[in-house]
C-alpha cells in the first residue's frame, strides 16, 4: 500500500491506542514533508491543487502525538506535541537562521538560501522555497505555500488553512514582496511578482478592486480569490450606498490595485537582494 494509502486508512480509523508502527509511519510521512517530496497543495497546469491526504497526514501529526516537557531550562518551559519538535537544521542546509527568537516546525520545507530573521514563525505543513526571506515578526501559517525569492516583510502574517481538509492554504508565488504587517488569509492566491503594499490585508471574502482594469476579483464557490501577476496592491476603502451608508459617510476596507509592476516597482524592490 502506498504511503498516501496507508495515511488515509490511519486518518479514517484512528487507533484506541498509539503504537509505534502508527508513529513510524506518521515519522515516514513527515520525512517526506521535510524533503519536499509532498506538499499540501502544488501547481498542476497552471492551477493551484489541494492534496487532501497530505492535509489529513498533518492532522493525524496531533492525534497520534502526546504532550511532552520540551523546556530549554527552568526559565523557558514549552509544552507540545512530541509528533511536532522544531526542525533540525544545519549549515548544510544552506538555510541562514540569525540569532534570536526564531521557531521552524517540523514538517515543513525549508529552500535553500532561505533567510530568517528574529523572531519568525514557520508551522508544520509549511513550504517555503529557495532563496525567500522571512523577516522579523513574519508568521508562515501551517500548509502555506511560499514560491521562490519571496520577501516576507516585519510583521506579514501568512495563514496557513489546515482546516477544513478541502480547502486550498494561502499561496504566495515567486517574486512576490509581501511588505510590513501585511496578513494574506482564507486561501488567498498571490499570483508571481506582485507587490503588497505595507498594511495590506487580503481575505478570501474582501473584494480587491482593479483601478487599472476597473474590476472586481472575489472569492467564488468554484475559485479562490486571487491577485493576478505583478499586480501592486495598497489599502483602500469604498463607500457604502445602501442604508444609512451615504449619510454616515461610512465605507468599508477594499484592497485595491493601482498599477502593474514596471521599471520603476523593480528598481525599489532590488534592493531586497543585498540582504539575502
Amino acid at each position: 500500500m502506498i504511503l498516501a494509502e496507508r495515511i488515509q486508512a490511519l486518518f479514517d480509523d484512528p487507533p484506541a491506542e498509539v503504537t509505534d508502527e502508527h508513529r513510524e509511519l506518521f515519522n515516514e510521512f513527515k520525512q517526506k514533508l521535510n524533503s519536499g517530496e509532498v506538499r499540501a497543495a502544488e501547481r498542476v497546469g497552471g492551477r493551484w491543487r489541494v492534496n487532501h491526504w497530505v492535509k489529513r497526514g498533518i492532522l493525524l501529526g496531533f492525534r497520534l502525538g502526546r504532550v511532552r516537557n520540551v523546556s530549554i531550562n527552568n526559565q523557558f518551559r514549552f509544552y507540545d506535541k512530541d509528533t511536532y519538535p522544531l526542525k533540525r537544521i544545519t549549515a548544510e542546509d544552506r538555510v541562514r537562521i540569525v540569532l534570536g527568537g526564531s521557531s521552524i516546525r517540523d514538517g515543513c520545507y525549508i529552500g535553500k538560501g532561505v533567510t530568517c530573521m528574529p523572531p519568525m514563525f514557520v508551522n508544520a505543513g509549511a513550504y517555503v522555497d529557495d532563496d525567500t526571506m522571512i523577516d522579523s515578526h513574519a508568521l508562515v501559517g501551517s500548509c502555506a505555500q511560499i514560491g521562490k525569492r519571496v520577501h516576507l516583510s516585519a510583521g506579514a502574517q501568512i495563514g496557513g488553512v489546515l482546516e477544513p481538509i478541502g480547502e486550498l492554504p494561502v499561496i504566495i508565488e515567486d517574486d512576490v514582496l509581501v511588505g510590513g504587517n501585511c496578513g494574506v488569509y482564507e486561501g488567498a492566491i498571490v499570483r508571481e511578482r506582485a507587490v503588497l503594499a505595507s498594511g495590506t490585508i487580503i481575505t478570501g471574502g474582501t473584494p480587491v478592486y482593479d483601478l487599472v482594469n476597473d474590476e472586481f476579483y472575489r472569492k467564488t464557490a468554484d475559485a479562490q480569490l486571487e491577485i493576478p501577476p505583478g499586480a501592486v496592491v495598497v489599502p483602500g476603502s469604498r463607500a457604502i450606498t445602501s442604508g444609512r451608508g451615504p449619510e454616515l459617510g461610512l465605507s468599508v476596507y477594499t484592497p485595491i490595485i493601482v498599477k502593474y509592476r514596471d521599471e520603476k516597482t523593480d528598481a525599489s524592490v532590488r534592493l531586497e537582494d543585498f540582504l539575502r
